[in-house]
């Protein structure tokens, strides 16, 4: 305040508008009594200042303001008349004029005061700003904020028994410490996007009771170096301060990719942090009553460093849930929300093969939309039904214009899907067809897969090249031309019969060979793309994916003439209805006709019973091929 108080003195000395005024008549005894050797008379309209420039000191002056002209002001007085001096007018400023000096004051002075308090201000956070910026972004949740435990995990029996063992170490560490047991200091969940591994870390800690830090791996990395690693260090001590408890790392491969490999070299800030990491798993003792867990869908990218035991001791490898599992995910996503009568979770979870956890809840989510979106009390099948297609296949656009040149080859395209997949006995049964447009599609043909299987066969990958190309055959034998209709069944087939040949070794030719990329750069492998084959076997790759795509499309070709009769009758059939569904569909290639006079309870039997009929027939195409075989 000290400095603030004469940085005011000063400016107050150095304004010329801050000297005090004098009244006019000890004005004039100045002028008379020769303490003013000359006056400046300064006309402003109405008005007129007079300014003294005193005899000792060269000092200034003012007076107040004169309603008087200059004429009148030296009349009469010879000695004042010999010493004024007339100057330019000041401006028409009048009052504005005067005050002016002042608040041209009173602005430097707010100016300068508000410099000091943010510079006070600035001095006294910017010691803390610092320190906060290296402390974790980890977010505390403590016991009696995690409502989250098993109940609430469906779909994954055995990594909740293996999870179990943590929960029980947490709740009683001395029944392993007697024997000399060792918790794993890291465990390290992967599995596919949406499969619940947030939730079975958020379950562990719910069910133990104790707090759970959890954080991402793109928190550590800044752009400042050595962020990382202090917000690292910080994580481990806030945590030893509250063990027993749970580190949950989500996103792992974020900071935790395999080091010296891409862009940065071993400088490299999330290197850095991940050495950090290392260093700090292995820095507390076991039986400490800390655990970390993290969730990934990149194993295969991670440091090998990260993996070792002592560090990330068990991988908990988490899949897709199976026909069992879906039901009792969709059992915790429904048990808030009216279900109708005609409502059979069981075969919902039959049709959604290869949903995972979240993809259910977000079917489910979708299914109560629908309703409410018709303003009906309850649930139906009919909306869980369109909430599955919504999902995979995205919105109808029954508005979108479409010319009947354009449904007419839309119809015949999706026919010759249809057809070629209900020749194939390893192909899904095909449940809906339609041409009313969805998401980037014209049309689709939906294949919904009866059973879960882990591997897939070399006649059934073959099939679903065939199936893949009944629509441009179609085109070709109907219309005697191709659409760019295609374009997405192609590169799928293309990509399908290249795995086929570069990474199954299923090509006659080449053998039980692999030939895998190397892997991308942004991956965290190599810097370099290089193939590990020759010229001349990608010569033989390339001629056997061709050899295979080209069986493939013959067969459908040879299909689509053998069923041309059906293949008209399901396109017109299309035209007449836009969607057929699978009793719908099964009835015109078995029968030749369109069933009639079916309700809605009576329709979705006759879908149920075409797939108990399609999985029958399956099983026993199966079983010929495989005595055929021996």
């Amino acid at each position: 305040m000290s400095l603030l108080l004469f940085a005011i003195i000063g400016i107050s000395q150095l304004l010329p508008g801050a000297v005090v005024p004098v009244d006019y008549s000890t004005f004039i005894s100045q002028v008379n009594e020769g303490q003013l050797k000359e006056v400046k008379a300064y006309p402003n309209g109405s008005y007129m200042t007079l300014t003294g420039l005193s005899a000792q000191d060269d000092k200034e002056t003012k007076t107040v303001m004169l309603t008087e002209t200059y004429r009148t002001l030296v009349e009469g007085n010879n000695e004042l008349a010999a010493k004024v001096t007339l100057r330019e007018p000041m401006g028409t400023g009048g009052i504005l004029a005067q005050i002016a000096p002042f608040f041209s004051m009173m602005l430097t002075v707010g100016l300068l005061f508000f410099f000091i308090s943010f510079m006070r201000r600035s001095r006294d956070q910017t010691p803390k700003s610092a320190a906060n910026f290296g402390k974790s972004k980890a977010r505390l949740v403590n016991p009696e904020n995690n409502h989250v435990d098993f109940s609430q995990v469906a779909g994954a029996e055995e990594e909740k028994f293996e999870l179990m063992e943590v929960v029980d170490f947490l709740k009683e560490p001395g029944k392993y410490q007697k024997l000399g047991a060792k918790i794993p200091k890291g465990l390290l969940m992967v599995g596919y996007p949406g499969t619940g591994k947030t939730l079975l870390a958020r379950a562990v800690a719910g069910e133990a009771g104790v707090p759970f830090y959890t954080i991402s791996g793109s928190d550590f990395v800044e752009m400042f170096v050595g962020v990382g690693a202090s917000r690292v260090r910080d994580l481990f001590e806030q945590a030893k301060r509250n063990a027993p408890c749970i580190i949950f790392l989500d996103e792992i491969d974020a900071v935790g990719r395999q080091r010296g490999t891409g862009f940065g070299g071993g400088h490299d800030e999330r290197e850095q942090t991940l050495n950090q990491l290392l260093v700090e798993m292995d820095g507390f003792e076991e039986n400490q009553g800390i655990v970390v867990m993290a969730a990934t869908n990149r194993a295969d990218v991670l440091d090998p460093a990260l993996l070792r035991p002592g560090r990330f001791d068990r991988q908990i490898h988490i899949d897709l849930p199976d026909s069992r599992g879906r039901e009792e995910i969709l059992k915790i996503h429904t048990r808030n929300k009216p279900l109708g009568d005609d409502v059979n979770l069981s075969i919902i979870a039959k049709t959604t093969t290869g949903f995972s956890g979240a993809e259910l809840e977000n079917l489910a989510n979708e299914a109560a939309l629908l309703a409410a979106r018709e303003t009906n009390t309850y649930i139906s099948m009919a909306h869980f039904e369109e909430a599955r297609t919504k999902v995979q296949l995205g919105p109808e656009k029954k508005s979108r214009v479409q010319t009947e040149e354009s449904k007419y080859l839309t119809a015949y395209h999706e026919a010759g899907h249809a057809i070629v997949a209900r020749s194939l006995p390893t192909i899904d049964p095909v449940t809906e067809i339609s041409i009313i447009p969805r998401g980037r599609a014209g049309g689709y043909t939906m294949h919904i897969p009866l059973e879960d299987t882990s591997y897939t066969s070399r006649t059934s990958l073959m099939d679903d090249l065939a199936t893949l190309f009944g629509g441009r055959c179609a085109e070709k034998l109907i219309l005697n031309d191709i659409s760019t209709g295609a374009k997405s069944d192609i590169d799928r087939a293309s990509m399908i019969a290249r795995a086929m040949v570069k990474e199954y070794g299923m090509s006659d030719v080449i053998g039980n060979l692999s030939f895998g990329d190397s892997e991308e750069v942004f991956l965290g492998r190599d810097m370099g793309r290089q193939q590990p084959y020759s010229e001349a076997m990608g010569d033989l790759i390339d001629q056997e994916v061709k050899n295979l795509v080209d069986s493939a499309y013959n067969k459908a070709e040879e299909i689509l003439r053998n069923e041309i009769d059906k293949l008209h009758l399901v396109a017109q059939s299309l035209l007449a209805k836009e969607t057929l569904q699978a009793y719908e569909f099964e009835a015109l290639f078995s029968e030749g006709k369109l069933p009639e006079g079916l309700s809605e309870v009576e329709a979705r039997r006759a879908n149920e019973k075409v797939l108990e009929e399609h999985g029958r027939r399956k099983r026993e195409s199966l079983e010929l091929l495989r005595k055929a075989s021996n």
